[in-house]
């Protein structure tokens, strides 16, 4: 299905598919996090060229860290002709092979990679850079940020990274990517952070860091390390027509990656927070359309019922440009530092309001708490047993109607579950926000859906 105004064509490097997250549940006294957290302060190596920075130190902590992930999945195949001449299909088990790279984040191996890496995996092999190979079990993944999390059972202690803090991270700062590309183990290149909070995808999700060490097709789940070999993000894609680097490459960020880890490890699944408002990022253009002058930051178009950003009194027309010291420019911006909080976490943010500045608590909502509305329609996130009745993995659930045009049609509407908006996936209504802040009230957009009793209907509203 075509996404709604994709910025980029991103080739997601090698590996395949998802095998769902096993809950691992822990005690309390075994909840703690295994993320080893680097020191927060540290030199920088500041007007320098490559030629005069040491880079080996670095390189050496972190190949003995990174791994090599074999993801073996197997599917049937059958053969037509053998079936209609002869009466029988002839099936087989096809195996397919795809590898990337891991990161070791803990002595008694537990490491982190990407989800597209392991998906559909049958089978999960590990090597590390001694040669030693294990059979991986998957603990959990998020295929939104493309992070998983396996653990491999060694018998000795593993060296692992430690996380540095990515939101220290500075743009024209060396890094060292390291990995696995075209099954070439322990391959380090060196480049610059290129830029940070990308986002390459238009439900605002990502927060990318972008660098210009090379990166190519196995690399994926691999390090990105600053000059002190400590973990700074996860690479993940490259943006590129060929699937071969060409210039830059994107990694999840340190913070990021850990939070999703620990609540992985904590929770069995993603605790995901929402500030619980519908706005996108400013810019000259956007900024004369609203008549306003500010060209920098998240502005707000509307606020989410019961959310948050609501009983804080946030409201339509502000503009968002602090999260507690971190300073928002772009959606982007608001999101990569969400990402790094879980629901019940308060957060001061500082808006713009009539040429005043505001600053307020906001305690983040839980994603499946809050509702938005769309053309007289409101809109909750699906549960199990909506997926398991619609046999569906996505979409948003029909909670009332609004709309004097669909109110004859209410007994079959209500209930039902909206699959895409405009040609592009209804997810969860974190997504359905984003997506419809960038349609006008007044523009027209088809809708394809399952209606109550199991009929899938497009409308056009």
């Amino acid at each position: 299905m075509k996404r709604f105004g994709s910025l980029f064509l991103v080739a997601l490097l090698s590996g395949a598919t998802t095998l769902g997250a096993y809950k691992v549940l822990f005690s309390d006294e075994n909840s703690k996090s295994i993320v080893t957290v680097a020191p927060e302060n540290y030199s920088r190596n500041v007007g320098f060229g490559a030629e005069n920075i040491d880079f080996t130190t670095a390189a050496d902590k972190a190949i003995h860290t990174v791994v090599h992930v074999k993801n073996v999945s197997r599917r049937t195949v059958s053969n037509p002709m053998l079936e209609f001449f002869y009466g029988y299909s002839g099936s087989q088990q096809q195996e397919q092979v795809g590898t990337g790279s891991g990161v070791i984040i803990s002595e008694d191996g537990y490491i982190v990679t990407n989800n597209h890496v392991i998906k559909d995996a049958s089978e999960i092999e590990i090597t590390l850079n001694n040669k030693k190979t294990y059979k991986a079990k998957l603990i959990g993944t998020d295929n939104k940020m493309d992070i998983a999390l396996l653990k491999i059972d060694a018998d000795a202690k593993l060296p692992y990274s430690s996380f540095a803090d990515s939101d220290n991270v500075k743009v024209g700062e060396w890094v060292l990517a390291v990995g696995n590309p075209y099954n070439l183990t322990s391959t380090v290149t060196a480049g610059i952070v290129s830029a940070k909070a990308r986002n390459l995808d238009t439900n605002g999700m990502q927060s990318f860091i972008q660098t210009d060490a090379a990166v190519n097709p196995g690399n994926s789940g691999g390090a990105l390390v600053n000059t002190h070999g400590e973990l700074i993000g996860i690479n993940t894609m490259i943006s590129s027509q060929t699937g071969s680097y060409v210039g830059y490459s994107f990694a999840v960020p340190s913070n990021i990656t850990r939070k999703i880890i620990e609540d992985i490890m904590e929770f069995g699944n993603v605790q995901r927070g929402i500030l619980g408002i519908q706005g996108g990022e400013l810019n000259g253009v956007t900024s004369k359309e609203l008549g306003i002058k500010e060209t920098e930051g998240v502005y707000v178009k509307k606020v989410d019922k019961n959310s948050g950003a609501e009983k804080a009194g946030l409201s339509s027309g502000d503009i968002i440009v602090k999260l507690d010291n971190q300073n928002v420019s772009t959606f982007a911006d608001l999101t990569g530092y969400i990402n790094t909080k879980r629901p019940n976490d308060k957060i001061l943010v500082t808006f713009l309001r009539k040429e005043n500045t505001y600053t307020v608590a906001v305690t983040l909502s839980k994603n499946d708490v809050v509702s938005t509305e769309f053309k007289g329609i409101e809109l909750e996130n699906i549960n199990a047993a909506d997926k398991k009745k619609y046999r569906i993995d996505h979409g948003v659930k029909i909670k009332d109607l609004n709309n004097e045009r669909l109110n004859q049609y209410a007994n079959d509407l209500k209930g039902g579950i909206i699959l895409n908006i405009g040609g592009a996936e209804a997810t969860d209504v974190e997504t359905v926000s984003k997506l419809i802040s960038n349609i006008n009230d007044s523009q027209t957009v088809q809708m394809e859906l399952i209606t109550l009793n199991g009929q899938l209907i497009r409308i056009i509203l």
